[in-house]
Order: structure tokens, then sequence, then C-alpha cells
């Protein structure tokens, strides 16, 4: 089951800024909120204007939800505030869907009470020759008002602030810049594509930000885990610009459970003082980071390997190495096995799934049409194998995923194919031709016309279909909800809505299932995966006192680019090397997809060669700790409801 771990009580700090973590991105954000919404009344009270630099990316804008329920409800104004943005992609007009002006008056500034006047956005639209002025004024700007009381701040996977790639200078001020590859392919999800990325911006400096009077910087989700653990214990680099806050004398770094795991209070607090409690949870934790680290299976650790560990307390309680060995080999020995659904007539005492009912009805959620096969491929297979009787819920079109060329090319085939059987040749033609027009009149970045976007969306229905016949589902068990968040065309979804959670609760409810499996990937909190995993639950709250639920497993399945740690892994399925060339072969039905958000350009290749090296290391990982030897192994995590 998810949860936290409890802490130890520690003397010793690792962290050369002060860390703040909070259980949700939720509740980091209404902290930050209060924060600048408590500076901008003493502000108001001094009779002083106050001055906030702003952040844009999906990481402040539930910050921003909060500012503008505050100035809504609370009557929070903003008349006497002034704002001053880190960055903007170089060139860039102002309308454009990318453009950060745009995203702050989308998320911020037309729902409040701010004068025009007082937001400052880089522009960028200026002539070349005329940014280096602009930059002067900027920074001139900001020193006229007395600096930046609060400055709010994202961060990269470089380690990048603003827009300030490895090696900024600590000194650097408002300036026009190259970007770095890795954040043009973080940002050609945008885009709709990493050739469309701007390669320049202007960006606030290093030292910009260092003026401020204080620094907050958001991260949440666990894949800025390792970027927060450099910039918040690491050494003062250049080459990873976030270290640099250590340097100020009022910052504060923001997180969520997710993005602090990497941190040594939370991955490995016996590193730094007495535990208090030792739970069951922890000290398989432990255990199997003392493994890793000393590259020795679990039943070969010695007392001396936790006593130089800062593990002693574990022999104490427990009386010696062997003990504890035993405990947790046969812990992650019960979490191994091939009966997903539960094996019928069989002792399920030590199993992570119950024998009975047999079969089980069984859904598979799936964020968009092609998360099933390449993150459970192999256990879906198996559970169609042993007779259970599968849906699969596809809960998005996955419709930008989908290259124009492919429109084209599936439309054509559908005018070929009507000419061939002289089936309405003149309306097919008709909409070949529109969409072919409305796709070279595109501009990057553009949305899609409604045509393209059902054309695109039946395109990824078609290879769902397709993956699921190959694994044997019926086609009566595909479910395509299509959840209207989804469907704006852009990156940027709606606001999970009460229809959303609707057409969950209807599916549940009409299946009644025994099973549930959903994607647990967590990394950004407005994220596709993030947003379906969140209907279901709220779905599952709702229908949490049916017969049914009461008796109704959740279980999360990691998205296509990590895997849940050893230690959290509740149920482990082994795979063949016959099953997992099955599941790759599921993988490429989807021969259209592109995953743009992560690594732009990506086919099917791609996904199920990433896929297998996920399933092989799990596997490798099991073995080395001494357990069985198996291909490959796809993990799960079990979901409690309280």
């Amino acid at each position: 089951m998810l949860n936290s771990l409890p802490m130890s009580k520690s003397r010793t700090r690792t962290e050369k800024i002060p860390v703040k973590i909070f259980s949700s991105s939720d509740e980091g954000s209404v902290f930050v909120a209060k924060e600048i919404a408590a500076l901008i009344k003493i502000r108001q009270l001094e009779g002083k204007p106050c001055v906030l630099g702003l952040a844009t990316g999906s990481t402040p804008t539930r910050v921003y939800a909060e500012l503008i329920r505050l100035h809504q409800k609370e009557k929070l104004s903003f008349k006497h505030v002034h704002t001053f943005n880190l960055d903007e992609y170089y060139p860039m007009e102002p309308g454009s869907i990318q453009s950060y002006v745009r995203f702050m008056r989308e998320h911020l500034f037309d729902h409040i009470d701010i004068l025009k006047k007082n937001i400052h956005i880089p522009d960028g639209t200026i002539p070349k020759e005329k940014i280096q002025d602009f930059c002067r004024n900027y920074e001139k700007r900001i020193e006229l008002l007395g600096g930046i009381d609060i400055q709010l701040l994202g961060v990269g996977r470089t380690g990048h602030i603003g827009f300030n790639e490895p090696g900024s200078s600590e000194k650097s001020i408002t300036r026009l810049i190259t970007l770095d590859q890795v954040t043009r392919l973080d940002a050609a999800s945008d885009f709709f594509g990493e050739e469309n990325v701007p390669s320049k911006a202007i960006t606030m400096g290093v030292g910009t930000i260092l003026k401020a009077k204080k620094i907050i910087m958001l991260a949440w989700g666990e894949g800025k885990a390792a970027i927060i653990q450099k910039a918040v214990e690491g050494p003062v680099t250049d080459q990873i610009p976030s270290t640099f806050l250590q340097n100020h004398s009022n910052a504060i770094v923001v997180l969520d459970e997710a993005s602090s795991s990497q941190l040594t209070k939370v991955k490995t607090p016996w590193l730094l003082d007495t535990v208090e409690e030792w739970g069951d949870k922890l000290i398989r934790k432990a255990v199997v980071w003392l493994c890793q680290t000393l590259n020795k299976p679990i039943l070969k650790l010695t007392n001396n390997d936790y006593a130089e560990h800062g593990m002693g307390d574990i022999i104490t309680e427990w009386g010696s190495a062997y003990q504890v060995n035993i405990k947790v080999f046969n812990e992650l020995q019960h979490t191994i096995t091939g009966w997903p659904g539960g094996k019928p007539k069989a002792d399920d005492t030590h199993r992570p799934e119950r024998a009975k009912p047999f079969p089980k009805r069984v859904v598979i959620f799936s964020p968009h049409p092609d998360d099933d096969v390449i993150s459970m491929g192999g256990t879906f297979i198996r559970l169609v194998d042993q007779g259970h009787n599968v849906h699969v819920a596809y809960q998005t079109s996955g419709n930008i995923a989908v290259f124009d060329d492919d429109v084209v090319r599936f439309t054509d085939f559908v005018n070929d194919f009507n000419t061939q059987y002289s089936l309405n040749k003149s309306e097919s033609e008709r909409l070949f031709k529109k969409v072919v027009q409305s796709l070279r009149k595109k501009t990057p970045g553009e949305i899609d016309s409604q045509e393209v976007m059902r054309i695109k969306g039946l395109i990824r229905r078609g290879e769902a279909k397709a993956g699921c016949r190959y694994v044997g589902i019926p086609d009566k068990n595909i479910h395509f909800l299509d959840m209207p968040f989804y469907e704006t065309g852009l990156v940027k979804k709606k606001p999970l809505a009460e229809k959303d959670i609707r057409i969950i609760v209807d599916l549940l409810e009409e299946i009644k299932p025994h099973q549930i499996y959903a994607a647990g990937d967590l990394s950004d909190p407005h994220g596709t995966h993030r947003v379906c995993l969140s209907a279901i639950f709220q779905a599952m709250d709702r229908l949490k006192k049916k017969p049914w639920a009461k008796d109704c497993y959740l279980w999360l399945y990691r998205g296509a680019w990590q895997e849940w740690d050893i230690d959290q892994i509740e149920m482990a399925v082994p795979l063949s090397p016959d099953e997992l060339f099955k599941k790759r072969r599921a993988i490429f039905k989807h021969q259209s997809q592109k995953d743009s958000a992560l690594f732009p350009g990506n086919d099917a290749r791609e996904f199920w060669v990433r896929a297998e090296d996920r399933n092989h290391a799990t596997a490798h990982a099991y073995n080395q700790l001494g357990l069985a030897e198996y291909e490959a192994i796809e993990a799960f995590v079990r979901y409690k409801f309280n």
C-alpha cells in the first residue's frame, strides 16, 4: 500500500537550503499562496507596493489558482502588486498558445484586479538589436521598485532556474540566451514537436534572481526528485544553476513527498540519526538499500553490515542479521506471483491476490490508448490467458500524440477505399481535401481542426483495438471513455470535472470489478496520467461502500519510463521470453504513437525497447537480492482506500 515512511529525528542536516515537504502538491501550493497573500497584505498596510517574481509551467499553476480563490472569495486585492516574470521564448508572439504572456493571463492576471501597467513580462517580439536595451530596462524597473520581495521558481531537469541553463554565471543578469537541448526536448510537447521549439529565450539572470528578498523554489513529483537532491544537498556549481540558491540567506524549497524522495532524510534517514520507529516498510526499504549499496544478496548480510551503515537498531530489536534477512527475503519472495488474478484452489495466505473468486472481473484503465500494453502488457496477456473476464478502459483519445502525416495517410486510404468500392466517393474526396488543406495552413503549435482531431482519435482507437484483439480481448470488453478534460487539442487540458468522474463511476458500476489496474505515474500533478488517476480515486471514493467495491483490489502500475522501487513493490509478475515477445508485438500495434512530451520522435519500437529494458532491470534487481532469476518482471503497488 502507498503511504509515507516514518522519519528519524535528525540532528544532522544534509540540506544546504531549508526544505518544507507536504503530502501533496496541492497542500504545498496553498502554503505558498498564503505566504504571498500575507506579504501582499503587509505591504498594503505599509502603503508600499508588493513586488513578485513569477514563474510559468505546470508547477506554479495551483499556486495561481489559490491566489485567484483568495481574490474572489476573500477579497485579496492585487492593485498594489507589481509582477516580473522570469522569462519568455524568443521570438514569441504574445497571443501564441505557447507564450508566457498568454499563460499568465489565462492562469492568473485575467482573474484578479492587478493593474496592467504593473505587469512585466519579457517581450518576445522586440527586434534583436533592441534586446540588450530592453534587458537593461527590465533590471532598472525592478530596482526602482525596491527589488523583488518574493521570487517563485520551478526547476528544470538540468537544474536550470528561469532559462538559466548549465554554465550560467551566479552574477548573470537579464539577457538573451540559447536554450539547452534537454530544455527544448522538455518543451517539445507544448510546441507539437522539438523542431518547433524556439532555440532562444529572454530570461532573468541568476544574479537577478538572487537579489530577491525571498526565494521559493517549487518542485512536484518523482520526476524532479533527482535534481532536487543535487540542488539541495550537492555542491554549488554553475552546471546546476539551482545550486546557487544555497548562497541565498532567505531561500526555501517547497516539495511534495514524491519530489523529496531522493533527499537523504527521506531516502536513508538511518544515515543521519537514530530512527525512532523501525516499521516493516522502513526495514524493507533499508535492507534493500543495504544490499544494493554493498552489492550483496539479502541472505548474506551480516551484523557488521547493519551496524556499519546506521542500522544497528534493527539488529538490537530482532536479535540478529539472520532474523531480519529471513523476514525481508520472505516478504519480497511473497510479492512474486505468476497468477496476477489470484491462483484458484491455492493457499493465498502469502499471495498478493486472493484465490477467490475465480475467474475475476478485471478493469484495466489506460490513460492513453497504449499505456495498457506498454506498462503491463505481460500481466494483461496473463490475465486473459488465465481465464479472467478482462475489460480495458481507454480514458482519453490520445489524439494529440498522432503525427499529421498519419492523418493524411488514413484519410487518403478512406478516399481510395471508397473509390475502389464506389462508396460515397464525393464525400470522401471532400473530406480528404479539407483535411489536407487544414494541415497545410496549420502553423507550428496551432490547434488541429475538429476533423483532424477526430481522425487522430480514430487512429489511436483502431490501434488500441488491434492490441486488444491480439491478446484476446473481445470487442465488447473494449471501452473508449474519451474523458472531456482531455479533448482540447492542446497539451494544456481542462480541469477535471464532474462529467469525467461520472464516466468512471458509470463504467465501474456496470462491470463491478474484483480488480482494477490503473497508471500510478505521479510526476506531473497536471499530467494526463495523474489526472486520470485522480478521476479513478474520486470515483472509487464515491463507490467504496458498495458491496462489490469493498472486495475490489486497486493495483497501480507505472508508465513507460520508470518503475516502482523494489521495496515498494507488492505484486511482481514474472514474464517468460515468449510473453515478453508477445508484449512487444502488442506494442507494435501502436505505430502512430509518439511521445513528444518526453522523447520526441519516438515510435513503437522505442516504446518496446524502453519497456523491455525496465522489465529486465526489475527482474535483475530481484535476482541481485538473491531471489529467483527471471527474464523480466512487471511490478505493481496496491492502493488501499481508507
